[in-house]
């Protein structure tokens, strides 16, 4: 499959502009690199998440937590089985990226365009889940982002680092832990990150580490493995 040249944006996808950070045409035009005044629009949103990490798992530790109670009835929920959920968990196919200077979202969000176009997933379509896999990545992502890039952001961080697991019912956590087990998880996605930040210096995950204490939030999430 032949892919547009990295300056190139498919309409009617989200365009350049000065809060694109993130999106898919961000990360074509400029692999993922931040600048100086992008690093510091992070600050805010990473320091919010770093500090409702800390009251949440300190809630759990004190089983005050929100979820303690909560029914969330996934369990009797059907499970999504389209073509598309059917293909693959694409998001972090990319990592560590195997193109120095180029973050491992450009070729997440492009496989994913490749098994959408397989499937027959309209254009505009095909943009949200682009940039929803290339927002992933970024601290803040929320409602304003759009529905599906909200929901992959959240359960990627309650995923890797148990972002607002707190919220959830233990049993549901421990129900899902058990069902998928974690086989080394932590161990192969830190050092998967440490390999993607040496090799994207201005990306996310070497902000991420630098500034966000990444290696020790994965290490401390709360699942075995």
């Amino acid at each position: 499959m032949t892919y547009p040249p990295t300056t190139a944006h498919t309409k009617p996808g989200p365009q350049p502009g000065a809060d694109d950070l993130g999106t898919y045409p961000w990360v074509e035009r400029t692999g993922g690199q931040m600048t100086g005044a992008e690093r510091r629009r992070l600050a805010r949103p990473l320091a919010a998440s770093h500090a409702g990490n800390v009251v949440g798992r300190l809630a759990m530790l004190l089983r005050v937590n929100s979820g303690r109670r909560r029914d969330a009835g996934l369990g009797r929920r059907a499970v999504p089985d389209s073509p598309l959920t059917r293909a693959a968990l694409l998001h972090d196919v990319g990592l560590p990226t195997r193109v120095p200077l180029v973050d491992l979202t450009r070729a997440s969000a492009r496989a994913a365009q490749q098994v959408a176009e397989q499937v027959g997933l309209s254009t505009a379509a095909t943009d949200t889940l682009r940039s929803a896999i290339t927002l992933h990545h970024s601290p803040g992502v929320s409602h304003e982002h759009g529905p599906v890039a909200y929901l992959l952001s959240a359960g990627a961080a309650v995923d890797v680092v148990g972002l607002r697991s707190w919220q959830l019912p233990p049993a549901l956590l421990t129900g899902v832990v058990s069902a998928h087990p974690r086989a080394g998880f932590k161990r192969e996605f830190t050092a998967a990150c440490r390999a993607e930040a040496v090799r994207v210096p201005h990306g996310r995950a070497a902000y991420l580490r630098r500034y966000g204490a990444f290696d020790l939030a994965i290490r401390t999430a709360p699942f075995h493995g």
